[in-house]
């Protein structure tokens, strides 16, 4: 049974964000079986707790698909109490260990993601001012300011430059004490420290025992309002020792709803960068580096007309070209500009048939409400809910910008960055939502054919 659980949770890490899995799933261990149960074991009761809350269905079942069709899961806590992960960060500590991050050997340190660097990273004018200002914090080059908080849409890199940045100052001296996480994680650990009387730890870790602060996704805050207010007092103390700190976030702070004005204002207080999105130049250098790394050739045409097409962000980009490539090894094919209206036609010609309109009436008949209400200054969830799966409906099936979408719902840009990644978080964490979109999705893909 040891094995089929080892497969269960090699499952589960392809379908979950790789620090949730890591937190919370794969510290579970099979502890026995019988006629009637499987039983694993959480390392403590506020995990087991969160698993059964988060996942029980999930785990269930890939048990049931797994032949164990017959059983009951049960899940229990440690008999015995374990050291929590906060243990390694206790003064001595050779290493700081992160749930969200690979760890592989180096010189007892964590690793970032190798790949992200500066040398990887295309310049172009959208993203120029990001990509010096990140460089220089990390080489300390007449770097004057409490922090870089780095602005941008989802793909656009600002995470690239974040993991280039930490990785670029282990390079230069590998004893420094980095810590790269998410704000969700950081929100994660905090209760998991009040829950188990470890707070002063937790504070410890980040006031004392940390020399850089990679914190990502600082729009996931809105709301928490004892989570800013610890990250508040953290920053004062990193900024009064002059420690590094890197913010990344899809709104700017003033923008975030229900974000204190207290860390709003220290977020905002050093230097603050915005990337764009790509202009054709820079999305030429992009499809020619990407093709590069593929270790594909493609024309100045077929690069120019993909530029001319992927207009949406890098992500986008790359889809294009590993389509590309797969499509020329299977098929056989020659890459020429036929193969690649190929691939456009299927990555974004397909979604010019789906409109905004089509999509609000698709939403408000399967919402049961008026399309006029999308418009509403209604903030009520039987209005607010369907307003922001349109919007997320509209980004993925549509060419139409943010700022064209925040106007057919009378909304500002920032409204509808929001109203996209309230979406995304909700269908990690609520299977009603992601049922709701992947159903709304297969009516829109019919409705192409």
């Amino acid at each position: 049974m040891n094995a089929t659980w080892d497969e269960i949770k090699r499952q589960i890490s392809s379908e979950l964000p790789k620090n949730c899995f890591s937190l919370w799933i794969d510290p579970i261990t099979f502890q026995e079986k019988t006629d009637n149960s499987v039983t694993l074991c959480c390392p403590n009761k506020f995990s087991r707790n969160w698993v059964i809350d988060n996942y029980f269905d999930l785990m269930n079942d890939k048990l049931r698909k797994s032949g164990a069709s017959t059983v009951d899961l049960i899940f229990r806590s440690s008999p015995t109490k374990r050291k929590s992960s906060l243990s390694h960060y206790l003064p001595g500590s050779r290493q700081l260990i992160l749930p969200n991050l690979q760890v592989k050997p180096r010189n007892g340190m964590i690793s970032l993601n190798g790949g992200y660097t500066f040398d990887r990273f295309v310049v172009g004018r959208s993203n120029e001012f990001a990509y010096s200002a990140s460089k220089a914090l990390a080489q300390g080059d007449s770097w004057n300011y409490h922090s870089l908080l780095m602005l941008a849409s989802t793909g656009l890199g600002k995470s690239h430059l974040s993991h280039a940045a930490g990785n670029a100052i282990l390079k230069h001296n590998p004893k420094t004490r980095v810590l790269y996480l998410t704000a969700e994680d950081f929100t994660n650990e905090m209760v998991f420290s009040l829950k188990n009387n470890r707070i002063d730890e937790f504070k410890n870790k980040y006031r004392r025992l940390c020399d850089v602060l990679l914190l990502e996704e600082i729009h996931f805050l809105t709301g928490k309002e004892k989570t800013q207010t610890e990250l508040g007092y953290t920053l004062d103390s990193l900024s009064n020792d002059n420690k590094k700190i890197i913010f990344t976030s899809s709104l700017a702070p003033n923008d975030i709803p229900r974000m204190s004005k207290g860390l709003s204002s220290r977020l905002s207080s050093g230097l603050v960068a915005t990337i764009a999105k790509p202009d054709h130049d820079t999305r030429v250098n992009i499809l020619t580096k990407k093709a590069a790394e593929e270790n594909i050739s493609l024309s100045n045409d077929i690069i120019h007309f993909l530029a001319s097409r992927l207009k949406r962000d890098i992500r986008q980009m790359e889809s294009a070209i590993k389509y590309l490539k797969a499509k020329s090894e299977f098929l056989n094919a020659r890459i020429d500009l036929d193969l690649a209206k190929d691939v456009i036609s299927c990555l974004v010609s397909g979604q010019s048939s789906i409109t905004p309109e089509h999509i609000k009436r698709l939403v408000s008949t399967y919402f049961k409400i008026d399309p006029d209400m999308f418009r509403a200054r209604s903030r009520k969830k039987i209005y607010a809910h369907p307003r922001n799966i349109y919007v997320f409906l509209c980004r993925r099936h549509t060419d139409e910008t943010l700022a064209t979408l925040a106007q057919t719902i009378n909304r500002s840009h920032s409204t509808v960055l929001y109203s996209l990644e309230l979406v995304e978080h909700q269908m990690k964490t609520d299977k009603k939502i992601l049922y709701q979109i992947n159903f709304l999705t297969q009516k829109l893909e019919d409705m192409k054919t």
